[in-house]
């Protein structure tokens, strides 16, 4: 009966349009209420949920990505790429994607670097004769490669909710390799496409042109060797680098790129602000909706339910990808990974999988949800900037879409991957 009230009153909130974090906090509430459980017990799990130190990074590592927007970093990055690329038929499909990874290494955010390469990229693309589909479906699906390559908060709230302190900066180790796969699959694909529809093709600057564009983008990229550089030195935590990510992007976008005024902080600070705490407040309801799921013992029931159907290491984890495929289509990332992470996780570990190996293969199966209609976040946001219906994206994002399940099916099945970069270290 309880279970029922659960998901019921979870699915009913979802169809009527109330937002996430309510839905899952309510059919919480609705849960502790039918089973006689004092309601405060609810609020208690919430603050118990981002009452942990580790979590203090993520509104940091927000501050600082969108302090590096606002300094103008994604632009320079862009002319790196294209300085790189953009002689290639339809190259700056190609610079689409390398700009979105070296965004990614410094931002950690797919929603930031699709606003953000999206503003700079899809006009540049429209100028010069792209279509508008492929653009702006290039822009989605390479920002998810910002999930894996280092810094992500998403990979922060993993670690928080594996509840066996899996190493942050293991996994900030274990997504580079994968990220870099990642996102030259989708350069690859990003050519192919060019070259069946007869994409322009760009022209080198020369080598002048493209050491003076990489020197100036040097400072910015430089955040993301300070951080994991930090993090391996055993110099700082990876909740103090956050912070120091924050003072060295207001000093390089002041004093170095001088792009960055006070204004543009203040600015960076009430948006960070906003998004941070809808990000926290999620994590919390998601996390009082995973405790009424422990005390339902739904975790376990789920866990012999996928042990039932195969035993064979490779089909569970099959099994486990595909279960967050589909979850991934209708909610948001950070509540999944809270809900889905103390699941799925023990079942993974049964099978023999790393921890770490687990947290990138989560990282990945939900960042493909979020270019996932109905509920694609970045889908959004690629919508917004490009102005181009969703419905017509998706009719020619699945070329994209297919080399980020090749990519999933790779990292899921080569464990080396993920692993070899943290085993180095």
């Amino acid at each position: 009966m309880e279970i029922l009230v659960l998901f019921g009153v979870l699915f009913l909130l979802l169809a009527v349009g109330v937002p996430v974090a309510f839905a899952l906090f309510g059919a919480a509430l609705a849960t502790f209420w039918v089973a006689d459980i004092p309601l405060i017990v609810a609020v208690q799990r919430m603050a118990a949920g981002i009452s942990v130190f580790t979590l203090m990074a993520i509104p940091f590592f927000i501050f600082a990505g969108d302090l590096m927007y606002r300094a103008g970093i994604a632009e320079r990055l862009v002319r790196v790429a294209d300085a790189a690329f953009g002689r290639v038929q339809g190259g700056l499909g190609l610079v689409n994607v390398g700009a979105s990874m070296m965004f990614g290494a410094v931002s950690g955010s797919a929603i930031a670097s699709a606003s953000a390469i999206g503003s700079s990229m899809i006009p540049l693309m429209d100028e010069k004769g792209y279509d508008r589909d492929y653009s702006t479906n290039v822009t989605v699906t390479a920002a998810i490669v910002g999930l894996l390559i280092p810094p992500s908060h998403n990979m922060i709230i993993y670690a928080a909710a594996s509840g066996i302190g899996v190493s942050i900066g293991d996994l900030f180790l274990a997504g580079v390799i994968p990220g870099l796969l990642t996102g030259f699959m989708l350069m690859g694909t990003a050519w192919l496409v060019a070259r069946r529809r007869n994409l322009p093709r760009g022209h080198f600057p020369g080598w002048r042109a493209f050491l003076r564009a990489a020197f100036y983008a040097i400072p910015g990229l430089m955040t993301a060797i300070i951080i994991m550089g930090g993090i391996l030195s055993g110099i700082f935590t990876p909740t103090e680098s956050s912070a120091i990510a924050v003072v060295y992007t207001i000093l390089v976008g002041s004093l170095v790129y001088r792009s960055l005024g006070l204004r543009g902080t203040w600015e960076a600070a009430q948006q960070s602000v906003r998004t941070a705490a809808m990000v926290l407040f999620i994590v919390a309801a998601a996390t009082a909706f995973g405790f009424a799921l422990a005390l339902l013992e739904v975790p376990a029931g789920l866990g012999s339910l996928i042990t039932t159907i195969s035993d064979n290491p490779l089909m569970t984890l099959l099994v486990i990808n595909i279960m967050l495929l589909m979850l991934g289509t209708f909610m948001d990332m950070a509540p999944l990974i809270v809900i889905t992470t103390p699941i799925f996780l023990p079942v993974a570990m049964a099978s023999g999988v790393d921890p770490v190996h687990f947290g990138i293969i989560v990282m990945l199966n939900l960042g493909i949800g979020l270019v996932t209609p109905p509920v694609g976040a970045v889908l959004f946001v690629g919508s917004a900037v490009s102005k181009m219906p969703i419905s017509q994206m998706v009719r020619t994002i699945w070329p994209f879409y297919l080399t980020l399940i090749a990519a999933l099916i790779l990292v899921t099945y080569v464990p080396q991957l993920s692993l070899w970069l943290p085993g180095a270290f």
